[in-house]
């Protein structure tokens, strides 16, 4: 991928810059600093240094560079969860690095494996207790879709019982995979308003997860 800096609203100039224009641009940042700068010279100065945006973006552009995954391992795709912050992929050039232990500190949460039903209310009051506006990424074809793993046990996907924002395909998938999903949600938070998953998905409430071995129907009470 090939990455070049140029002035906004201007364009890249086709040459490098010689000593004596290098020169000059020190000569005028320390006269600024100095508080010598004036007239167009000023005006020149801060209209090649100052980028101006609505405090929307800000946010959301902070937000898509800080995420906080909540520290949560299912199964096999954990393990290449945890490969994703070693040395060799270096999760930190995205800033999702910051592992949290505590969901009241996490905005993130990864999926990373098969959910069993008894997992199912135990995952969806974590998220409840994360930050809002909050993101999901289901890791793997188990959480997807059950994967191999599918039966009566396995919730078959785990948009079935809280908002997925991505799906990562793979059994399990690499820890490039997982942060190319990381990249296509930072895109997600950058291009979307901030709204929590509520308003997101129409949302009215939270629903619980009925527990497999609980019917729906109360029990007549003993007089």
């Amino acid at each position: 991928m090939e990455i070049s800096r140029q002035k906004l609203g201007g364009t890249q100039p086709d040459q490098p810059q010689s000593p004596e224009e290098f020169r000059l641009r020190q000569l005028r940042a320390r006269d600024m600093l100095k508080g010598e700068l004036e007239g167009a010279d000023l005006e020149s100065y801060v209209e090649e240094r100052v980028l101006t945006t609505t405090l929307e973006k800000a946010l959301n552009w902070a937000r898509s560079n800080a995420l906080w995954p909540a520290t949560l391992g299912l199964a096999c795709c954990g393990l290449e969860m945890m490969a994703m912050v070693t040395p060799r992929y270096d999760s930190a050039r995205f800033g999702a690095e910051v592992f949290r232990a505590s969901p009241r500190q996490a905005d993130m949460l990864i999926l990373s494996g098969r959910v069993s039903m008894k997992m199912v209310p135990v995952l969806r009051r974590v998220y409840d207790q994360m930050l809002e506006p909050k993101w999901v990424i289901a890791m793997g074809a188990c959480a997807s879709s059950g994967g191999v793993f599918n039966n009566y046990a396995v919730a078959a996907g785990a948009d079935k019982f809280m908002p997925v924002d991505v799906h990562v395909p793979g059994c399990p998938p690499r820890p490039e995979a997982l942060l190319y999903s990381i990249i296509k949600l930072q895109h997600k938070v950058r291009g979307r308003p901030d709204l929590g998953w509520r308003e997101r998905y129409g949302a009215r409430g939270t629903e619980e997860w009925p527990h497999p071995h609980v019917t729906s129907n109360p029990t007549a009470s003993s007089s």
